[in-house]
């Protein structure tokens, strides 16, 4: 019998000649089939595939970048084309007010074939030509927008879905202990799906104590602290212990970005509560962890409406005019809101979702003797 293989969404299934291979093949086939009526039902799939019908199915191009194309044909960029390398991408929301260290911050990357995608929270991005490598970056402006909103409606999974890393960076980050090639070679070896560069114990704005600097490691995936508000011990099996990092920094792989873009709320802009929740798209908290050799300086410069904001920006003015609280006030109460909805939200997804089970919940032992912890769940 011809060995054919036949391609179904996630599944794949291939005759293997026997009674019992094949019984399973059918089972598995079945929970397929119901997989895709439920999305049917859900909406799901009449939304993918909605107006496709009239394409043939090799003319469709499901996926894209945000590589800059030449508007002309070349020998030599016809032969770039065809060479076969490692695609990562840096995506930064920039203000003026930060230019020399987004500078100092780009050139790195770009030393290692980076792609770079600049999001203007300040509307000003003429100022940003004088810059070498400027017009090899990709600028996106929208006047006082965060990093998540330009993170979702930009960063889409079909748009950067050739490349493998994806560096969502704030912009006061000192790097001059960081170098890319090197932090992506302790990622690929140890196989972290979510990661991001320990933090220098001199940096600004510490909020956990899992994403300081070890000095001794190369990397770390917990944190041991029975003393702090959230005690972190060796049963600890969750965020912030283990299975955590912070949103300033964060590294995701293609495959870790795919579930942490839907994790992104579309109408919360901040992300509050988020870092709490990026280990569960890292299939177990084993492959989330903090790089210690490769570490970055968080410098704590608050930016994004700051001073700058107060310049044509009619929000600002009224924000100001009705509250009389300082516009950094006014942002930390939004997210201090925006992660109560948040929260909500989750539990409410966890009551709807029957089928869904929880990788860090581990129930109580119930017996004196000890139990081998999960060697999916402990680091």
């Amino acid at each position: 019998m011809e060995h054919v293989s036949y391609f179904l969404g996630p599944l794949t299934i291939m005759p293997l000649g026997n009674l019992c291979c094949f019984i399973i093949q059918k089972i598995l086939l079945l929970m397929f089939l119901m997989e895709i009526i439920r999305g049917v039902s859900s909406g799901f799939f009449s939304l993918a595939f909605s107006g496709l019908k009239g394409l043939p199915y090799g003319i469709i191009e499901a996926k894209s970048d945000l590589e800059l194309k030449p508007i002309w044909a070349s020998s030599s960029s016809k032969s770039k084309a065809n060479v076969s390398i490692n695609h990562n991408l840096l995506a930064m929301p920039v203000g003026l007010k930060m230019k020399h260290n987004v500078n100092t911050i780009v050139k790195k990357f770009l030393h290692e074939n980076f792609t770079i995608i600049l999001f203007h929270y300040d509307g000003k991005m003429d100022e940003w030509w004088d810059l070498k490598w400027s017009n090899k970056a990709v600028h996106i402006v929208a006047v006082n927008q965060t990093k998540w909103w330009f993170a979702k409606r930009f960063l889409h999974p079909a748009a950067v879905s050739i490349y493998d890393y994806v560096f969502l960076w704030d912009e006061d980050l000192g790097v001059q202990h960081f170098n890319p090639k090197r932090y992506l070679d302790i990622v690929k070896k140890v196989g972290l799906e979510i990661s991001q560069p320990a933090l220098d114990p001199k940096s600004t704005d510490i909020h956990h104590r899992i994403t300081i600097r070890k000095r001794r490691h190369i990397f770390h995936r917990r944190v041991y602290d029975p003393k702090g508000s959230v005690k972190c011990t060796h049963d600890s099996e969750g965020p912030p212990c283990t299975g955590f990092v912070e949103g300033m920094a964060p590294v995701f792989s293609r495959t870790a970005w795919h579930c942490a873009w839907h994790l992104i709320q579309n109408d919360l802009v901040h992300g509050w509560g988020m870092d709490m929740k990026l280990g569960y798209c890292a299939q177990g908290v084993k492959n989330v962890g903090i790089v210690d050799s490769e570490y970055i300086l968080h410098q704590g410069i608050p930016t994004l409406g700051g001073p700058s904001a107060k310049k044509g920006s009619n929000d600002v003015n009224v924000v100001k005019k009705h509250h009389g609280l300082d516009m950094r006030t006014v942002i930390r109460r939004q997210s201090t809101s925006e992660l109560e909805v948040f929260k909500k939200r989750w539990e409410n997804a966890i009551k709807e979702d029957k089928d869904w089970v929880d990788p860090f919940f581990k129930p109580k032992q119930t017996h004196n003797h000890k139990q081998a912890p999960s060697p999916s769940l402990h680091s």
